[in-house]
């Protein structure tokens, strides 16, 4: 049977499906924290855009710190590999023919197939970044894509609950956050579930759940401040 495996080591997919998650739970939460206060709509809006952008900018800086530290360690790696093979290629022919051997082969097989790689020291260092370290060193990472990623899907995320509050107030308003967070929750669930092969259902509720518990701790403080308040 033939059949396909997704990439896995990419940043921007990972990036963009998290940053939506992020900015609609984040901003949701934020929303219903600060309409439960009794705050007029410009003040949610205002409080709602702050979120949007601050999480945003945050969720960019994090991704292209995370990803390009990460690359950076591939890189140097892979370096230390690339070094080792032009001045000890005896040894890794050794360590290459011990990791074949632990495949399955006999020892001729395996001492036979790394000498024949560690004859091409491209190929060479491909392979050992592959068996020995367990990296595609084709696939590093793009810390520029993941931020731009990130940042574009927390700003899609946490503009969604924010929609209502510009045609609407109070309790209408509110009641229409917590619509489209739980929809847009939902999908986001669907979504993932898409990638991993799970159940929609129980990636969906999962969504959901997370997104409920935040909005209801926050509308909880903020109920609790605006009663203060007054």
């Amino acid at each position: 049977m033939v059949h396909e495996h997704r990439g896995v080591q990419g940043g921007q997919a990972r990036a963009a499906v998290f940053g939506v998650s992020d900015g609609l739970v984040s901003n949701v939460a934020l929303i219903l924290g600060v309409a439960a206060a009794g705050s007029e709509a410009d003040t949610v809006i205002l409080a709602g855009l702050t979120g949007l952008l601050a999480g945003a900018a945050s969720m960019a800086a994090g991704e292209y710190v995370s990803v390009k530290a990460q690359a950076e360690l591939v890189e140097r790696e892979i370096e230390i590999e690339r070094v080792s093979i032009a001045q000890d290629p005896e040894m890794e022919t050794r360590e290459l023919a011990a990791i074949y051997r632990k495949r399955g082969l006999d020892t001729n097989e395996a001492n036979t197939l790394a000498s024949a790689i560690m004859a091409d020291p491209d190929i060479a260092l491909d392979v050992h970044a592959r068996e020995e370290l367990g990296i595609d060193p084709d696939e590093t990472g793009d810390p520029a894509g993941a931020a731009i990623a990130s940042f574009a899907a927390f700003t899609i995320g946490a503009v969604l609950p924010l929609i209502p509050w510009f045609f609407l107030e109070g309790a209408v308003a509110t009641i229409l956050s917590v619509a489209v967070g739980i929809v847009a929750s939902a999908i986001v669930g669907v979504i993932l579930a898409s990638f991993t092969k799970r159940s929609a259902v129980r990636t969906a509720a999962r969504q959901v759940g997370f997104a409920a518990a935040a909005c209801l701790l926050t509308f909880a403080i903020g109920s609790l401040f605006g009663a203060t308040v007054t």
